[in-house]
């Protein structure tokens, strides 16, 4: 065999490598999920619509945005409660700090949380039809953390669906 046959094999063996690897039907590796709800992080959820923004005061002292699926968004924008299965929502929290180029100015410091709410009213039924998931850096917080969520939006938050954020149009 020739060194031209030998780098063209060599070559479709490489190409053909590259294609079983990126086939769709090649599993890809679980994203991590939070305990008790099995909640992930959704994919390509930083490209999705601002629902509202929020300061959050002592002791957490942060700078919070929710962002939402296009079914959040359409039921925020038609007012529908309750949300319909389907609505996931995304609080991004960061600490507040002062900004550097306006002295008045509040900017979004260390990244704390990213926390998810994920609508099935049939998997989640014992939870308001509502599973939760808090990440820090990308992974999922300890069970503890996660205990609390159901509870702190039951009692806060049961006349909108328990769901704290109203949206800002």
């Amino acid at each position: 065999m020739n060194t031209l046959h030998a780098l063209a094999c060599m070559g479709a063996i490489l190409v053909a490598g590259a294609f079983v690897t990126a086939h769709p039907d090649t599993p890809k590796p679980m994203p991590a999920a939070s305990p008790i709800y099995g909640v992930t992080l959704p994919e390509g959820y930083r490209q999705w619509e601002l629902i509202a923004p929020a300061l959050e005061a002592a002791p957490l002292n942060e700078i919070r945005t929710v962002l939402g699926n296009r079914i959040a968004v359409d039921a925020y924008r038609r007012g529908a409660q309750p949300f319909p299965d389907g609505t996931v929502l995304v609080k991004l929290a960061w600490k507040q700090q002062p900004s550097t180029a306006f002295a008045s100015a509040t900017v979004p410091g260390a990244a704390t949380t990213v926390q998810v709410m994920v609508k099935d009213s049939k998997k989640y039924a014992a939870s308001g039809s509502w599973g939760y998931g808090r990440f820090i850096d990308g992974k999922p917080a300890d069970e503890a953390q996660h205990r609390t969520c159901y509870a702190c939006h039951e009692a806060r938050a049961k006349g909108h669906d328990d769901v704290f954020t109203h949206y800002a149009p």
